[in-house]
Order: C-alpha cells, then sequence, then structure tokens
C-alpha cells in the first residue's frame, strides 16, 4: 500500500537509485510536517535539553497551554493545547520554556528556502507545514521519490527533523505524513492511494471533525473505505455540500492544485455546532470567534481584503449567504465584525435553528482610491450600523498585534476574548 523510505540516496548515485524505483506516472505532491517544531529548535540551540522531556508553553500557575512537547514530553501524555497545569502533572520534572517565536519562524524560513530550491510550486500552511508540488515533468524527469529524500536529508542537516508524506494529491499526502513520525518518509505510488486510505479510521481525512465523525459513526461509516464505498448521493444529503468533497477525498480523488500564498482566492474560517444555535447572544459570539479566526490568518499571511461573506446552515441542512464590499482592504476583525452582525440579519431570524457558521475575506487587490476607511463607517445611532467594537484604529491595531505575538507563543488558547469562551463549548 504505502512504502517508508529513510536513507534512500545516500548510497550511489541518483541515476543508480533512480533505476530501482517504481516509475513514477502523474502528479507528485508532498507534504512537510517539522517533528515537534518549536521543542526541536529548542533541543538544538540548548544541547543540555536533548533527550529530556521539554515543554514550549505558558506557567502552569497562570492558566497557561502548551503550545509543543518534545517527543520525550509526549511519552507521558502531553500534547499541545493542554493546560500547562495538566502537563506539570503528568511529568513534573519536564523542562520548560517560553520559547521564541522570532527564532522558529527563521528555521521555518531555512526550511522553506529548501523547498523552494527543489519546486517554485509551494503552499505554506504554518509555520511548520507546507505542501510542495514536485510532479515530474519533459524538463525534469527526476523521480519524486529522490527529490523527496534530498529534502529530508536538508532538513536534518539544519539540526531538526520532519515528517514527509509524498503521493498523487494534497489529500493522501497529509494523511501519509502522519504515518511515520518522527522523522519519516511515507510514499504512497500512482494508483495506491485506495489500498492506502481504506482501512484508515475517518478522522483521519480532511474536513472530518468530531461532529462529523458522529454523524458518519450513526450510519456505521467508520473507515475511509466505509465512506468511500457509500452511496455519494447519501453522504451528500446527511453530511450536505461538503459529503460530495469527503466522498471524492475518500476515494483518492482530490485534484486540489498547490496554491501559493500569492494566489490565495479566499481566506475563511468556519464552525459546526453540537448543538443548533437559537438565541442572538450565542450566535454573535460564534461570529466574533470566527471572524477572529479570518483576521488572524490574514495579518499571518500578510493580506487585506474588501469582499466579506457570512455564510449559514440550518438544521435542515439548507444554506444561505450573504456578501458585502468593504470601503477598504482590511484585516481587521475588530472592525469588520460589527459588519458581520448587521449582515447576520438578512439571513437569520432569531430562534431560527444554525448548525453551522462561516465567515470568508477576499478581494485582495489593490483598494480603490478616495474611499472611507473602514473604522469611520456611520454608527448604528446614526446610519442604522453598529460601531467597531474599538473605535479608535491605532488602539485596535495595537491590541491585535499584541493578541497574535501571545497566541503564535503559546499557542491559540493561550488568550481568548470573551465571544471564544462563549462559543468555545458549543463545538
Amino acid at each position: 500500500m504505502e512504502e517508508t523510505f529513510s536513507d534512500i540516496g545516500n548510497h550511489g548515485s541518483n541515476a543508480t537509485a533512480q533505476a530501482f524505483l517504481e516509475p513514477w506516472l502523474g502528479k507528485a505532491i508532498l507534504l512537510v510536517d517539522l517533528d515537534a517544531f518549536f521543542a526541536a529548535v529548542e533541543q538544538l540551540d540548548h544541547p543540555a535539553w536533548r533527550g529530556k522531556p521539554l515543554i514550549v508553553g505558558g506557567d502552569a500557575d497562570r492558566r497557561g497551554v502548551v503550545a509543543t512537547a518534545s517527543y520525550e514530553a509526549r511519552k507521558f501524555g502531553i500534547r499541545s493545547a493542554m493546560p500547562s497545569s495538566t502537563a506539570a502533572a503528568l511529568c513534573p520534572e519536564a523542562i520548560w520554556t517560553h520559547g521564541n517565536y522570532r527564532r522558529y519562524q527563521e528555521m521555518s524560513q531555512k526550511v522553506m528556502d529548501i523547498l523552494y530550491q527543489e519546486s517554485p510550486f509551494i503552499q505554506q500552511v504554518s509555520i511548520d507545514e507546507a505542501f510542495l508540488d514536485i510532479s515530474p515533468t519533459a524538463h525534469n524527469t527526476e523521480h519524486p521519490v529522490l527529490v523527496a529524500a534530498r529534502i529530508h536529508r536538508g532538513i536534518e542537516k539544519l539540526g531538526i527533523t520532519a515528517s514527509i508524506g509524498l503521493s498523487t494529491s494534497k489529500t493522501v499526502a497529509k494523511i501519509a505524513s502522519e504515518m511515520d513520525k518522527p522523522r519519516g518518509l511515507t510514499v504512497v505510488y500512482p494508483g495506491r492511494e485506495r489500498d492506502f486510505l481504506f482501512p484508515l479510521p475517518i478522522r483521519h481525512l480532511s474536513g472530518i471533525g468530531p461532529v462529523a465523525q458522529h454523524e458518519l459513526f450513526r450510519h456505521n461509516i467508520e473507515t475511509i473505505g466505509d465512506l468511500a464505498n457509500a452511496d455519494p448521493l447519501f453522504i451528500e444529503r446527511i453530511m450536505g455540500k461538503n459529503g460530495r468533497t469527503m466522498h471524492l477525498r475518500a476515494n483518492g480523488g482530490d485534484d486540489s492544485p498547490v496554491v501559493s500564498e500569492e494566489e490565495a482566492k479566499s481566506v475563511s474560517h468556519e464552525l459546526s455546532f453540537a448543538k443548533d444555535l437559537t438565541k442572538t447572544e450565542e450566535v454573535e459570539a460564534a461570529i466574533a470567534a470566527i471572524a477572529s479566526k479570518v483576521g488572524r490568518r490574514l495579518r499571518h499571511k500578510g493580506l487585506r481584503g474588501q469582499s466579506l461573506s457570512l455564510k449559514l446552515r440550518y438544521d435542515d441542512r439548507s444554506l444561505r449567504s450573504v456578501q458585502c464590499r468593504l470601503p477598504e482592504s482590511s484585516d481587521d476583525e475588530l472592525a469588520f465584525t460589527p459588519l458581520l452582525l448587521e449582515m447576520l440579519g438578512e439571513l437569520w431570524k432569531p430562534g431560527v435553528p444554525i448548525r453551522l457558521l462561516g465567515v470568508s475575506m477576499s478581494g485582495f487587490g489593490k483598494d480603490e482610491p478616495g474611499q472611507e476607511r473602514l473604522f469611520d463607517i456611520p454608527s448604528k445611532d446614526s446610519e442604522g450600523t453598529r460601531k467597531p467594537l474599538i473605535e479608535d484604529a491605532e488602539k485596535r491595531s495595537g491590541l491585535l498585534r499584541a493578541t497574535d505575538t501571545v497566541r503564535d507563543r503559546f499557542g491559540e488558547s493561550a488568550l481568548q476574548f470573551g465571544h471564544e469562551l462563549k462559543t468555545k463549548d458549543r463545538i
């Protein structure tokens, strides 16, 4: 089904190695996932910490959370996003550090430079994860496995390790990267995607969270093979529009391209709820929490958009959306959240059950000249619209920079607004 490689290419010439490899026909997509990245960098910079349980995160006595744990610490059951107090109880002898995000960014860029040397078609998903299209062409006939092995060795020369998945699609490459951690290189050859995917639990498939998994379990669909072999119309009926994509991916049919940040068409986030939302307060809190995720991703990517969208799925699985154009490009959720709450009135009335909410931003072109600034939109008192959550743009910007810094260092749960806390228990 799949093959694992570790030292391929270390012995003999590339031509010799290529002669013994099965020919590769079609697309070749790999996913590079840096192993326990923050902890690995800390152990690289602090030799005395190597081989010991290490936790990067917030203080246990200040309601901190674990950002990353070394593999030595993971043996004690410690994982990312765990409360620091719990981690301290599981492993009292662990070494703790608050981390150095600037240093992590520096190492991440060195890894991305290695990937750029192999292909210009790179999609960085996060600071420690990226897709790369290394499909053979008429001008570049080198076997993808050799390219992947060279990347593997290049990253190790930096003093850290990566787990790499290689296959014909992003979906299969991502799952393959999780099969042999740490320091794994797992290859799923063209034509073997279904054999690889079918025995795996459905939780391995991207886009299937706890809510979707529970719904599929109710219909005796527990493995990716069960999902792939089910009637696609039935899956779409119980899972909505996303069911079609789930079924396609379960059959190894994901053909989504590797898209660089410059080519990004939209930045979005959505949440499904274990229990339908019906009250104004909880719906507005959820929208604010989702908008916060979108704003943070926009700033991480260095993007500012002008086209804002709100999407709702009701309890009968019907879907509606509304879109508006902002006066000026924005990456500031404290400013565009009030607009989303205004847009909500076009789609929903209190008491109507909501199963899913989504927010997206697109339109990343240049601003049109002579337009009002977003934070100067009239208040609800004068023109029927809501005021920004913080009216002073400079104060908003400072608050968002501060929260981004905290979350970058200690994880998404390290600092949360009230609307995020209200929404946390609903998903």
